[in-house]
């Protein structure tokens, strides 16, 4: 052991608030530890309580039950290799997310977080108290040292730690996915790995929560920054690391070397991962969605049927007078090629209804928006009726551009338990279902091929709420939308931002308007996959009574 580490890290996926879940999880990986002849074996940040717990270890009871069951994980992992694992920690008065390291049965050291984030989904100095620097742990003869997550982002604890005589650095995280954060999180880790001078294990987990989601791709770093171990995204997996004493210092030996695959292909399998935790861990086992014969519903039908499975996805075509024949040709096509169980439900008998009831009241004044809400509105209703009756959950299908400028019906086509697209742009959308119709893979329950008909992606959008209705009729075309929001939006830009990236100043001020006075909607709308830094929810937060508009 003297010249050798093993070192088992479990790049695995953790419930918020299962506790007895995540702890068995911890035993099965310290058991594979244990026969592979690991001397540690460390899971991610805040394992125990599972990750983004938010709110949850400000209640006493949560956070006592969280040690009560690390202490009960100790004592079971008693015979055999240490254990390190995140749980969230009362120290006196104090709040810690710590990090905890087992041996002989009991919790022998707690470490806790110092740098405490406080911006896009993370408030965590709303709910932990930070914690002092201090030093590596002793794992037999080997002095460890773990900075947790947002520590290993700066400078002064890796080389506190190094300074007191680490030897090499097990960084356990809880980094929820973004597009190209992972060369970021790389960055970073190599800075420190060349500060230090000391390898560097990136444990990372993996596996949905509410609009987060975590992408795994572990990594280990040799002096130097080479990489010397890369695991999958979005995948559980548990692998060895084997540390050598060297005349230099500790080395990692080479070993599995993941490739992560492209940006548009991490996108869907987060799109998909997101989904299918959110079910999982919610209790839903099927869900339904109306089926329009458009793009949107079309993907969302694909991203549940490979979340879950064809058997398990209920597509509702319920059409009005205003819907084209393609849609509704469309719409079947789609979910026959998914394998979908496909419903037809006409709401021309109750929109005649409803619009009987309210004509002694609309009387003498034109038909305007209200009668399309009526529609949207109507197909909500019937939806979640199908919802509460079969017990499937419904989705809701609205991309990033229509959520942003309020292109949508609230109680109407936002009814819904969640929203898998939530936070992708409408030309995105396109791009991302030609990448599906031509990718198949191992993770994917659905079939192969061209399962969204070309049709589908070719037609001009449109919401069919009225005659000859397209939606370049309210809105700018979505290549100009979707560059406006991105300023707006993404980069906190300005009116002369968009002016100055060739945008009309009209254009840039009509996105500006109708991105500020659907607050409102964003707030009362379902929870989606985070996919970017600037998804709506908890990266992006505004008042919903708000008259300052950008004049510039």
């Amino acid at each position: 052991m003297g010249d050798r580490f093993r070192l088992t890290i479990a790049q695995l996926n953790p419930t918020v608030g299962d506790l007895a879940g995540n702890a068995a999880k911890a035993r099965d990986a310290w058991e594979q530890g244990r026969a592979a002849g690991a001397q540690l074996v460390a899971l991610p940040e805040l394992f125990i309580a599972g990750y983004n717990p938010q709110d949850l270890p400000m209640k006493h009871a949560f956070t006592l039950d969280c040690m009560d069951v690390a202490r009960k994980l100790a004592e079971d992992c008693a015979d055999g290799p240490a254990l390190a694992i995140g749980c969230p920690w009362i120290e006196g008065t104090e709040l810690y997310n710590a990090y905890l390291i087992c041996r002989d049965g009991r919790i022998v050291t707690q470490v806790f977080k110092h740098h405490l984030p406080n911006y896009g989904v993370f408030d965590e100095v709303r709910v932990f108290d930070s914690g002092a620097i201090g030093g590596p742990y002793a794992v037999g003869n080997v002095r460890i040292g773990s900075p947790i997550c947002e520590d290993a982002w700066y400078e002064d604890v890796a080389e506190t730690l190094a300074e007191t005589g680490a030897e090499f650095l097990l960084v356990p995280n809880g980094s929820p996915y973004r597009r190209n954060k992972h060369d970021t999180r790389l960055n970073k880790m190599v800075a420190r790995v060349i500060e230090t001078g000391l390898p560097l294990i990136y444990l990372n987990m993996v596996g949905g929560q509410d609009d987060q989601i975590f992408d795994g791709g572990s990594f280990v770093l040799n002096p130097g920054g080479q990489a010397a171990l890369q695991l999958p995204v979005f995948e559980e997996e548990i692998a060895q690391v084997d540390l050598v004493r060297t005349s230099e210092g500790w080395r990692a030996e080479d070993g599995r070397f993941v490739q992560h695959p492209s940006e548009m292909e991490q996108d869907y399998h987060a799109m998909v991962l997101s989904l299918r935790d959110y079910c999982r861990k919610t209790g839903f086992g099927k869900v339904l969605l109306g089926m329009s014969g458009g793009i949107d519903s079309a993907l969302v039908a694909t991203i549940a049927t490979d979340a879950l499975g064809a058997e398990n996805v209920r597509c509702v075509m319920l059409p009005s007078e205003y819907t084209s024949e393609h849609s509704l040709e469309d719409a079947k096509a789609c979910a026959n090629n998914l394998g979908c169980h496909y419903d037809f439900v006409p709401i021309a008998e109750g929109r005649a209804a409803i619009t009987n009831t309210l004509a002694p009241l609309f009387e003498g004044r034109p038909a305007d928006l209200t009668e399309e809400n009526i529609q949207s509105r109507l197909r909500g209703l019937l939806l979640m009726a199908l919802s509460n009756k079969f017990g499937e959950m419904l989705l809701t299908t609205g991309n990033k551009s229509e959520v942003a400028v309020g292109y949508a019906t609230i109680y109407g086509d936002m009814a819904g338990g969640y929203n898998p697209i939530k936070d992708l742009y409408k030309t995105r959308v396109f791009a991302i279902c030609r990448w599906r119709n031509e990718n198949q893979r191992p993770w994917m329950k659905g079939p192969e091929g061209e399962v969204i008909p070309e049709r589908i992606i070719t037609k001009p959008p449109s919401a069919e709420l009225r005659e000859d209705q397209k939606d370049s009729d309210s809105l700018p075309d979505y290549p100009v939308l979707d560059g406006i929001l991105e300023i707006l939006v993404d980069r906190d830009g300005s009116i002369a931002d968009c002016v100055a990236a060739g945008y009309d100043r009209a254009d840039a001020k009509k996105v500006e308007h109708l991105l500020y006075i659907s607050e409102y909607k964003r707030f009362q709308s379902a929870p989606g996959a985070r996919l970017s830094q600037k998804a709506f929810w908890l990266d992006r937060r505004y008042p919903i009574a708000n008259r300052w508009r950008d004049n510039g």
